[in-house]
């Protein structure tokens, strides 16, 4: 999860939702899904936006006759099926919707690629913080999850670059703090998800180590920042429609999607923050992945996004979901 002036971003929420987030809980459907908060509710908002489609693409996303590339069996947890490790919810990238089925955009690309390599998709249900240790362990065979593309992960799995996004801020209707940028939340409070680039942001841990934003204010000799961190991405997003933070830090395209289910509550203040390119993970095999050729499953699933490439697939499924600036190329 995630890594340019706030009028322009304001503008192509309208079109588009901009764009890093375990042990595996569960096999996907298992959990009910939850609806967007109103004035006068308190859940996070994990529903679809209503431009947006909530089933698997059909025209979108057309699976290839034969398959692109063949996995060995025995590279596989289980025969014929990909396992994807996702963190559930983060829309509009995974989230359950409202038959209580996986859903977003990662969802369908991860659908499009199994379908390609002739395997039957299965969703596992992930904690970010330790999605890798989740397809390192076998729990799953590959992570499409909002993952930025980081140093440290790049050492813990091959990443295969398929979106980008970057960090935006998000604050209560009506900014009541009057927050512009980063150094307006030092002495106040913030959350974001454990294990994302987010936290490592305020933190100024790991991708930000000694630059982040409570360094930042200790520089500008500014209040301390209180970084709140949560299990889940709704959870920090609570913290901030409960008032018990000042804003929540997540990826654009997550912060822009609850601006357009609940314009109401929320709004976006700022610049994006570090635009980064978002990666799918597939365990290499090394004690240290950062120059490990990639693995028979890397290969495949690699060849799979060249061809939804290739064929307009890929655009398209990020065109449903008004992401179409996301898009990245593969050499």
């Amino acid at each position: 999860m995630s890594k340019p002036k706030i009028a322009v971003f304001l503008v192509l929420i309208g079109s588009m939702i901009l764009a890093a987030c375990g042990t595996p809980q569960t096999a996907v459907p298992t959990q009910p899904p939850t609806t967007a908060p109103t004035s006068a509710s308190t859940a996070a908002p994990t529903t679809a936006p209503t431009a947006a489609p909530t089933v698997a693409p059909t025209a979108a996303a057309t699976s290839a006759p034969t398959p692109v590339a063949q996995i060995p069996p025995d590279k596989l947890v289980l025969k014929g099926k990909l396992l994807v490790c996702s963190d559930i919810p983060y829309p509009p990238q995974e989230f359950y919707d409202a038959n209580g089925n996986p859903s977003g955009v990662d969802i369908e690309i991860a659908q499009e690629i199994s379908n390609r390599l002739g395997l039957q998709l299965q969703v596992v249900n992930s904690v970010f913080d330790t999605i890798i240790l989740a397809v390192t362990s076998g729990k799953c065979d590959i992570i499409i999850s909002a993952q930025n593309i980081t140093p440290d992960r790049n050492k813990q799995v091959s990443m295969i670059p398929y979106f980008e996004a970057g960090q935006s801020i998000v604050v209560p209707k009506g900014n009541p703090k009057n927050i512009t940028q980063p150094l307006d939340l030092c002495g106040l409070s913030a959350a974001a998800e454990s294990g994302t680039t987010e936290a490592q942001y305020l933190n100024g841990t790991e991708a930000y180590a000694g630059k982040g934003l409570t360094q930042m204010c200790q520089s500008a000799g500014k209040g301390k920042l209180t970084v709140v961190v949560t299990q889940k991405d709704t959870d920090a997003l609570q913290q901030l429609q409960s008032d018990k933070v000042a804003a929540y830090f997540t990826d654009s395209p997550v912060a822009g999607y609850y601006v357009v289910q609940s314009p109401d509550l929320f709004e976006v203040v700022g610049q994006i923050i570090d635009p980064i390119k978002e990666g799918i993970s597939v365990p290499c095999g090394a004690a240290d992945c950062t120059s490990a050729p990639l693995s028979p499953v890397g290969q495949a699933v690699e060849t799979a996004l060249k061809s939804m490439m290739a064929d307009g697939a890929y655009q398209a499924i990020l065109t449903k979901w008004h992401l179409e600036t996301s898009a990245v190329t593969l050499p």
